[in-house]
């Protein structure tokens, strides 16, 4: 993956050492949008155009070559989830004149510029989920025997009209995100992308870094942007009976974790109906340290879950030092990293209008 904390070691690395990659942002009228913060990645001091696809590109080739997967005559299918896939490029072709052509906004160049054996490049477009219902898709994809293998990836970059939303909902300038504290002042944006090579089983002998036991989805339609507890708490429960696991099976939770005043206490109030009687194991979520990254989101925090339990260590909740009244009863991880023994993850996702997924992933 590539964050504003750098790629997938590097991220990792950070988060344990409890860094943060807000910076101010630059090339957009912060005065005007009223936002002046973000996690933007550093990549030059001239804003380009296709950013998101670029990062797409680089994580695809990097997992396809991680992964040693032999692509000849395979049918390798790629499933793209994006919030707001090419917009900001659309922004610059219309603002600025910056040459941006149809075929470029989807992200079959993107991906066939390093993988031009796929057979099919499809984009599902869930809001802040779409990682996570990308990821449900690629699944299916294999279970049906339509892939024999499938490349998952999410990415967005910053576009000023998202900006410029979130600029009209606050009443004072947000410097950090901060999940599930008391004193959070509402979402910044981050930017990036993350992808992983999923197959029923390599038949080579390669190794598997882990196992997505299922993935749970709903899409409640409760509201156009307000998240619903019942909502979320159907994902989670479609999420253990397709993984085949219980509540107390779950050895630690990676939250949506937004630091927006609805999001929060909802995905805590929800947490706490699943978990009531199995007590629950650490809940930790990483947006206050790489912001919110929209369709990137879900596999970023699926990565880092599979990461912290291969190394043994949780990172903390970045910005989080009061939490909030309704997370009384959760193991929400603030301070500092600490030693695990995990097997089991759940990764949590939600969008708006209700786009829910709930990944559950073993190593």
């Amino acid at each position: 993956m590539l964050t504003c904390l750098g790629d997938a070691d590097d991220t990792v690395a950070a988060l344990l050492t409890g860094a943060s990659g807000v910076a101010p942002l630059r090339f957009v009228d912060t005065e005007k949008l009223f936002v002046g913060f973000g996690y933007p990645i550093d990549d030059g001091d001239r804003e380009r155009s296709f950013r998101a696809s670029s990062w797409l590109t680089e994580t695809v080739a990097d997992a396809v070559r991680e992964s040693g997967l032999d692509v000849s005559g395979k049918r390798v299918a790629v499933v793209v989830g994006s919030g707001l896939r090419e917009l900001r490029s659309l922004e610059r072709w219309h603002a600025d004149g910056a040459g941006a052509t149809l075929r470029e906004l989807h992200f079959d160049a993107a991906v066939r510029a390093v993988l031009p054996e796929a057979t099919e490049v499809l984009t599902v477009s869930n809001a802040c989920s779409a990682g996570g219902y990308a990821l449900a898709l690629a699944l299916d994809l294999l279970a049906l025997d339509e892939a024999d293998a499938v490349v998952v990836a999410g990415c967005d970059s910053m576009t000023e009209s998202m900006l410029t939303m979130i600029g009209r909902v606050g009443d004072e300038l947000v410097t950090e995100l901060r999940p599930f504290d008391r004193d959070r002042g509402g979402v910044l944006l981050g930017e990036g992308a993350a992808a992983l090579v999923l197959e029923r089983e390599p038949a080579d002998g390669r190794p598997v870094l882990a196992r997505i036991l299922g993935v749970g989805l709903s899409c409640d339609a409760h509201h156009e942007t307000a998240p619903d507890v019942a909502g979320i708490v159907a994902a989670m429960r479609d999420a253990h009976t397709r993984a085949g696991v219980a509540p107390e099976d779950i050895d630690l939770v990676l939250a949506h974790g937004t630091g927006t005043a609805l999001n929060d206490p909802t995905e805590a109030r929800a947490l706490t109906e699943v978990f009531a009687e199995a007590g629950g194991g650490l809940v930790t979520a990483i947006k206050g340290a790489t912001g919110h990254t929209s369709g990137g989101a879900a596999l970023m925090s699926l990565l880092v879950a599979v990461e912290a339990m291969r190394r043994g260590r949780l990172p903390a909740v970045i910005g989080l030092a009061d939490p909030i009244d309704e997370a009384a009863d959760l193991a929400v991880l603030a301070g500092e990293s600490v030693p695990i023994q995990a097997r089991i993850a759940q990764v949590n996702a939600f969008g708006f209008g209700g786009v829910n997924a709930v990944t559950i992933v073993e190593v």
